[in-house]
């Protein structure tokens, strides 16, 4: 991180000082709630989560040669120096809003129902094409996750893009409060998170959140085929497959699980791309990431070696090619939108397509409709195998019914596992999708043979 001391760090979040007050112009090398993470001059931050409380490994972090520590309680014998504050996530995000006031560049914000994290990866790629970009780790798009990736933020970058998630009210103001995007992107407004917001129109509104904080001349770039974000059309940049949006695609070419080919329509130009991951949702992604692109300066040939050096991450349209399968690891995360979208995906294979389906959290009242919608989509597909796990994913199977040779049912992973190998047969292209508290990515290790 790029030179931020103790003082200004307690300054932004109110932190009462408890140490030795030339140890206030020392500068933090790093900001860190994991223990286990902490280096040489960190500065840790002691929360209390549903599994441990931080504070207990106080001591710990000194050994570690952490340079402070901030705590929520009154430490009576502290290993060392601490800021005593309210809250540590409250003062992680005050102090990240500060830290970024000190830097001027780029800052793109993504959310959206589906795709933030494809989009992400996506306009990072483009964007790394010509500057020193910085991307949000992993799915790192909470109100902790947001303010640790600003904290990574160093003197080298000329560009962030962040991912920005939420699934209740004021979520995303807290969020944008801290990023300030400069640029702002909306993937589309879909079903996730119905359980706390309601509607699609309460998703929007909770969505557009992230206009709060937003420089005030933040371009932002919408997916013009949503009905819902054409509300923002009128301030906004779109982007679709409609030939009436500003950046538009067309002569789309499915090469299966190897991507998807297209023509991308920009400011009177137009570039022939492959993209490397499959499904139409990625020229969705790449339409979006030519917006930042021109935005910032860059030209069609950059956008277009952005799009074409995407590389694919775990759990995301991730393709293992195995000696016995072809798994299609999309287990990171699940609604009725993305399932439907990646059974499209593997309906379009070749050999023996099957489906393992989890439960899809968050929808709410209309959650049983919402599976069984899924389970309509794969009957439609005609797939040879769909095999649902888990309590809600019953619907599904229901709805699946016998449109499939092999439509079976599991209430956990392990009891699916333990018959996988009368189920699968080599050669099967399989497709492993559901909310992420399912655990899904151990059905994919077992099958990729890495555990």
């Amino acid at each position: 991180m790029r030179p931020f001391t103790i003082r200004q760090f307690a300054d932004a979040c109110g932190g009462i000082w408890h140490g030795p007050s030339e140890l206030l112009t020392r500068q933090i090398g790093g900001v860190v709630i994991d223990s286990r993470q902490v280096t040489e001059g960190d500065l840790f931050l002691a929360v209390v989560g549903e599994r441990a409380d931080g504070h207990r490994f106080i001591p710990e972090v000194f050994q570690k040669g952490a340079v402070c520590a901030v705590s929520q309680q009154e430490l009576s014998d502290p290993a060392g120096p601490y800021l005593l504050v309210k809250d540590t996530l409250k003062a992680l995000r005050d102090a990240a809003k500060a830290y970024r006031r000190t830097f001027d560049i780029p800052v793109v914000g993504i959310t959206g129902s589906v795709g933030k994290t494809s989009t992400k990866e996506m306009v990072a790629s483009i964007l790394g094409q010509r500057y020193q970009t910085l991307k949000t780790f992993g799915n790192f798009n909470n109100e902790i996750g947001v303010p640790l990736t600003i904290f990574q933020i160093d003197v080298c970058h000329e560009a962030a893009v962040l991912e920005m998630g939420m699934n209740h009210f004021g979520e995303m103001h807290r969020l944008s409060k801290m990023a300030q995007p400069t640029h702002c992107v909306f993937t589309n407004i879909g079903v996730a998170h119905l359980e706390f917001l309601g509607s699609r129109d309460g998703i929007l509104k909770a969505k557009c959140e992230m206009l709060d904080y937003a420089a005030a001349d933040a371009p932002v770039f919408v997916n013009g085929d949503d009905d819902k974000l054409a509300a923002l059309k009128d301030r906004a940049v779109a982007f679709g497959l409609s030939p009436s949006c500003q950046v538009h695609a067309d002569h789309l070419e499915d090469l299966g699980l190897d991507g998807i080919r297209c023509r991308i329509h920009a400011q009177e130009e137009q570039m022939d791309v492959a993209i490397p991951l499959p499904g139409t949702h990625m020229v969705y992604n790449a339409m979006a990431g030519t917006c930042v692109g021109l935005s910032l300066g860059l030209s069609m040939e950059e956008i277009r070696r952005g799009i074409e050096a995407l590389q694919p991450i775990s759990g995301r349209s991730h393709i293992l090619r195995t000696p016995l399968y072809t798994l299609l690891d999309d287990c990171y995360n699940a609604n009725p939108v993305s399932m439907c979208a990646m059974l499209d995906v593997l309906a379009r294979t070749s050999g023996r397509r099957v489906a393992i389906l989890g439960d899809m959290g968050e929808l709410g009242e209309e959650s049983e409709q919402l599976h069984t919608q899924v389970g309509e989509h794969a009957a439609a597909l005609g797939l040879d195998a769909v095999i649902t796990i888990g309590t809600l994913s019953l619907a599904t199977h229901r709805a699946a019914g016998a449109s499939a040779a092999l439509c079976r049912h599991y209430d956990s992973r392990e009891a699916f596992l333990a018959e996988a190998d009368q189920l699968l047969q080599k050669g099967d292209s399989i497709l492993i999708k559901a909310s992420h508290y399912m655990g899904f990515e151990h059905l994919v290790h077992t099958l990729a043979g890495q555990t």
